[in-house]
C-alpha cells in the first residue's frame, strides 16, 4: 500500500514533521511519499490561505496521485478535500477529517490546540462542515506570533500544554486534538501530561487512509462525489486538465 500525503504549504520543514510522525504511524508494509506545495504560504491560518492551498493541493494531486492507493490532504482544515474526494479515483482524506473521527471514537466532547488565534475561525467552520459542532467543547490557541513554524513544538510546547489543560479543565473536553501538521508527533510526548487521550492529525489520517484502502471502496460515479462533468476547460495546469477528463470519461 501506497500512501500519498501533501503538505498544501511550502515549509519543507514542516513536511518533514510531517513524514516523521507517518512513519512512525503507518503498517510495516504500507510506503509512504510526502509532498510539499510549490506555491504558498509558510503555514495556513485564514480561509483565503486555505484556498491558494486547495489549489497547491488539487496541482500535486492531479501530478502524482496514479502512484497512489490512498491520498491524504496534510493540514488541518483539510484544504481542497471535498474537491479532491470528487476528481480522484482513490480515497481520499486530511487531517481534520481523520483527527475529528478519532476523537469522537475517544469521548463524547473535544477540543482543539491550535497553533495561533486568527485560525481559530477557520477550524470551527471546519468542524461545522464536519457536521460535529454540537461535539466541540472549545478551540484553544496560542497568542503568540510564531518565530519558526518548523520548530513551534519545542518553543511553545508549554504554552501548548497550558492551553490543553484549560481545554480539560475549563471547557469539559473528553479528547484533545492538536490541530495542524507543524504539532505532528507532539501528542506522544504531550499525552502523558495530560488526563485525557490526545489525539495526533497525521497518526489519525495515515491510520484511516489504510483502513480505507482495506475496505477497498469503488470510485463513486453518482451521488454529490460524482466526478466533475466534462465541459469546456481553458487555461488549466496540463496535469490537471488530464484528470478532469479521465474522470469526465470514467463516469460514461
Amino acid at each position: 500500500m501506497h500512501l500519498l500525503l501533501i503538505n498544501p504549504n511550502i515549509s519543507a520543514s514542516v513536511s518533514a514533521l510531517i513524514e516523521a510522525e507517518a512513519r512512525r504511524s503507518a503498517s510495516p508494509a504500507t510506503t509512504l511519499e510526502v509532498l510539499t506545495a510549490p506555491f504558498g504560504v509558510a503555514y495556513i491560518e485564514t480561509r483565503f490561505e486555505a484556498l491558494i492551498g486547495a489549489y497547491a493541493a488539487a496541482q500535486l494531486a492531479a501530478e502524482h496521485h496514479a502512484r497512489a492507493d490512498a491520498v491524504i490532504v496534510a493540514a488541518f482544515g483539510d484544504p481542497g478535500l471535498g474537491g479532491l474526494r470528487e476528481a480522484l479515483p482513490c480515497p481520499v482524506t486530511g487531517l481534520s477529517e481523520a483527527a475529528l473521527a478519532s476523537a469522537c471514537l475517544m469521548g463524547q466532547r473535544f477540543s482543539i490546540v491550535a497553533i495561533s488565534s486568527r485560525i481559530r475561525a477557520w477550524y470551527r467552520e471546519t468542524v461545522e462542515h464536519n457536521g460535529l459542532v454540537g461535539r466541540l467543547a472549545s478551540i484553544r490557541g496560542l497568542d503568540e506570533p510564531l518565530a519558526d513554524i518548523g520548530s513551534v513544538q519545542g518553543d511553545q510546547r508549554a504554552a501548548l500544554l497550558a492551553c490543553a489543560e484549560r481545554c480539560v479543565r475549563d471547557d469539559g473536553a473528553d479528547v484533545i486534538i492538536l490541530a495542524g501538521a507543524p504539532l505532528a508527533g507532539l501528542a506522544r510526548t504531550l499525552g502523558d501530561a495530560l488526563p485525557v487521550p490526545v489525539v495526533d492529525g497525521v497518526s489519525s489520517a495515515v491510520r484511516h487512509a489504510e483502513s480505507l484502502v482495506a475496505l477497498r471502496p469503488r470510485a463513486p460515479w453518482g451521488g454529490s462525489f460524482a466526478p466533475p462533468p466534462d465541459k469546456l476547460r481553458q487555461g488549466l495546469p496540463p496535469a490537471i486538465d488530464a484528470l478532469l477528463q479521465a474522470r469526465a470519461a470514467s463516469s460514461r
